[in-house]
């Protein structure tokens, strides 16, 4: 039997259902393959890839290459999931007509399902264009890493009534715009609580509480493979740093020992 694919009105549909929605990311394809085969409904595509696999110090420097290379080699190995592609910094602030070229390369060249930006009411008009032109959307609000030098840092937003209200007044413009989804980072859960009461649309909660309509970790994270940093609201399911640096020195002994090969 055919396993049915998670699309853009599905996603609305389980949030209408009450159904919580599942994502992690992926870079390549054979994690895209194993979360696929695990039944998690979105794969995020994130510049998050900047940091976990390609060893930069933030997001910044992720460029467009990189995110349809990666994409690409997701949807190769994703049957099942929606597949989200962010797009890099500085390829869809400029102007729209840019964005909607970008844009158009990661649904074209990286085969992605839709794309992820962030920013509320200074890129509500382009979001609009995107989707016009038939290429679903997710917005991002509150902790938007690509703002990672104006906040000083991967910060929690949102605290305080003023900085609360201008994430609502976000988070409401990008379901206006034509957003399918948004995704909420390292925001009060109360805040995220109320935001998701709001819309139509799903959120997807990062650091953002349990009231969000799905949540969305970097899969590095949960499974231990990034010790340079790892969030507080990241729970870690199993540790394989440990257990592969463990298998590398006993290939390392065998090989120095010529134990492997055996005759």
């Amino acid at each position: 039997m055919e396993t049915k694919k998670v699309t853009a009105p599905e996603l609305t549909a389980m949030k209408s259902r009450g159904e919580k929605i599942s994502a992690l990311t992926a870079y390549d394809y054979p994690w895209a393959r194993l979360l696929d085969e695990a039944g998690i409904d979105v794969i995020l595509v994130g510049d998050s890839l900047g940091m976990v696999v390609l060893g930069c110090e933030n997001p910044l420097q992720v460029t467009m290459d990189d995110m349809i290379r990666h994409t690409a080699a997701v949807a190769r190995g994703a049957k099942r999931a929606f597949i989200v592609s962010d797009m890099p910094f500085m390829t869809y602030q400029l102007n729209a007509e840019e964005a909607i070229r970008n844009a158009g390369r990661l649904v074209q060249e990286g085969r992605a399902h839709s794309v992820k930006v962030e920013g509320g009411e200074h890129i509500a008009p382009t979001v609009r264009r995107i989707v016009d032109i038939g290429i679903p959307v997710v917005g991002h609000v509150g902790m938007t890493p690509q703002s990672v030098h104006a906040f000083g840092g991967f910060k929690m937003q949102g605290k305080g009534e003023e900085n609360a209200a201008r994430i609502r007044t976000e988070a409401q413009v990008l379901q206006e715009a034509g957003a399918g989804a948004v995704v909420l980072e390292k925001i009060p859960s109360e805040l995220a609580k109320e935001i998701t009461e709001s819309l139509v649309i799903p959120t997807i909660g990062i650091g953002a509480g349990p009231h969000c309509d799905g949540q969305v970790l970097v899969t590095h994270d949960i499974l231990g493979m990034f010790e340079r940093f790892t969030p507080p609201f990241a729970k870690k399911y199993a540790d394989l740093a440990e257990v592969t640096l463990e298998a590398f020195k006993a290939y390392n002994a065998d090989v120095k020992e010529c134990t492997f090969p055996e005759k």
